[in-house]
C-alpha cells in the first residue's frame, strides 16, 4: 500500500488492472469533458492565506453533520455499476468507510442489493427516480425496511447523457457482448478472474438491483431502458411526496442554482449536494465550487454539501471555506478498489484524512469548522 501517495495514484493502478472500456467508463464524462476538467481547474483558481504561531497540536478532522459525527469532513459518493470494476465493490467501499468513520452512499445503479450492502456499512441511498409515483413510495418503503437513514434523491438525470467517449471504447449499458468485448477481458486477465468471472461464479449475473422496490434487469438486459422509466417527468412535487414518506434524513443531489436549493429546503429537503454529475451529465454545466459561495450566501445556515473534483486535503479544504459542511468523493474510490481491493479503498480514505489534518495544521486551525472564506484569496 505504501507504494499509492495520493489519490490520483490509484487511478494509474486501477488503469493497467482494468479493460479499457471500463476504464474509460469510470474516468470518463459526457461529450468533451468540459464540466470534468473545470471541476479541478475551479480549485486551481483558490489560494490560502494561512495563519501561523497556533497551536495545532489537538487538532481533529471530525465534522457533526445533520445530526451525525463523521471522522473526517468527507465521505464516498454514489458510482453506479461499480462491481464490474472491482470484486463486490459497494460491499468493499461500505465496509472501508464504516471502519474509517465517515459515510459511503450506495448508488440506485448498483449491482449488489441495497440490503447487503446496508449490512456492510452503509446508511445513505442515492436513488434514480420517475416521475411516477407508484414506483416512488415501494421504494422509499424498501429503503426505510433496510435500514438507511439517509435518502438522497438525484435531481440532474433526466435524460441520459451523451457520453460519447463509452462509445468510442465499446462500453454500454446494457453491455452488449462483441469481440472486442470479449478480447479486453481476455487481455486482462486479473479483471477477468479476480472480477468477472468470480462474480459469476459465486453470485451469478449481475442485475441492477436497487432501481425499485424490485430487484432491476440484468446488465445485459435489451429491457433496462424500459425498466428505468420516465426521469423526465420527475418535479418538485415528487420530492414533497418523497418528505411525507420518509422519516429519515432527505438530500437532493445535483442542483447548482441557488433558487434550486431553496426550493430544496422549501420543499422538505433537509440539505443539498451541490453536484454537476462529476461532469457526466450536462457537459459545460458549472463547477459546484464555483457556485458554492453564492448558493451559501443565499441559503445562510442551509446545509450545502459539494462533489466533483475533490482529490486533495487542500481541496476538502477550500470547499469548507467557502460554505460547504461536507464533500463526497467519487472515483479515486472506486479506483482504489479496482486497484487493491478494501485495502486500497483504506488506503486512499487514510491519505485524504492525513492530508486535511496536515493541511489544518499549516493553516492553523483544530477543526475543519474553523476554515472560512477569510483563509483564501482567488488567483484569477
Amino acid at each position: 500500500m505504501h507504494r499509492f501517495l495520493a489519490l490520483d495514484d490509484f487511478e494509474a493502478a486501477a488503469r493497467r488492472r482494468l479493460p479499457r472500456m471500463l476504464h474509460g467508463f469510470v474516468a470518463g464524462a459526457a461529450e468533451t469533458d468540459q464540466s470534468l476538467r473545470d471541476n479541478r481547474a475551479a480549485f486551481a483558481e483558490w489560494g490560502f492565506v494561512p495563519r501561523a504561531l497556533r497551536d495545532t497540536s489537538a487538532r481533529d478532522a471530525a465534522v457533526a453533520l445533520l445530526g451525525e459525527r463523521h471522522a473526517a469532513p468527507f465521505g464516498i459518493a454514489p458510482m453506479g455499476a461499480a462491481a464490474i470494476c472491482a470484486y463486490r465493490a459497494d460491499i468493499v467501499l461500505a465496509r472501508a468507510a464504516a471502519a474509517a468513520g465517515i459515510p459511503m452512499v450506495t448508488s440506485a445503479s448498483s449491482l449488489i442489493p441495497m440490503e447487503d450492502i446496508a449490512a456492510a456499512g452503509s446508511r445513505w441511498y442515492q436513488a434514480y427516480l420517475p416521475g411516477e409515483e407508484a414506483r416512488i413510495a415501494p421504494l422509499v418503503e424498501r429503503v426505510a425496511r433496510a435500514g438507511y437513514g439517509t435518502f438522497v434523491l438525484t435531481a440532474d438525470v433526466p435524460v441520459p447523457a451523451n457520453r460519447e467517449n463509452n462509445l468510442r471504447n465499446g462500453f454500454s449499458v446494457p453491455i452488449k457482448p462483441s469481440a472486442r468485448v470479449a478480447w479486453e477481458g481476455l487481455a486482462h486477465p486479473r479483471w477477468l478472474a479476480g472480477t468477472f468471472a468470480r462474480t459469476l461464479l459465486r453470485h451469478g449475473m449481475p442485475h441492477f438491483e436497487n432501481m425499485d422496490a424490485r430487484r432491476g434487469p440484468p446488465i445485459l438486459s435489451r429491457d433496462l431502458v424500459r425498466q428505468v422509466g420516465a426521469r423526465d417527468r420527475l418535479e418538485w412535487r415528487h420530492v414533497a411526496l418523497i418528505r411525507r414518506l420518509w422519516r429519515g434524513l432527505l438530500l437532493v443531489k445535483g442542483l447548482l442554482s441557488a433558487e434550486d436549493a431553496r426550493l430544496a429546503r422549501e420543499h422538505g429537503a433537509d440539505g443539498v449536494i451541490l453536484s454537476n454529475h462529476g461532469g457526466r451529465q450536462l457537459d459545460g454545466a458549472v463547477s459546484p465550487l464555483r457556485v458554492l459561495p453564492e448558493v451559501a450566501a443565499a441559503l445562510r445556515g442551509f446545509p450545502l454539501l459539494l462533489d466533483g473534483g475533490v482529490r486533495r486535503g487542500t481541496d476538502v479544504l477550500k470547499a469548507l471555506a467557502l460554505g460547504a459542511c461536507f464533500v463526497l468523493v467519487g472515483r479515486p474510490f472506486l479506483f482504489a478498489a479496482a486497484a487493491a481491493g478494501e485495502a486500497g479503498v483504506a488506503r486512499a480514505i487514510a491519505l485524504l484524512k492525513e492530508e486535511v489534518l496536515r493541511d489544518m495544521a499549516l493553516l492553523g486551525v483544530t477543526a475543519p469548522g474553523q476554515v472560512d472564506s477569510g483563509f483564501l484569496r482567488r488567483l484569477r
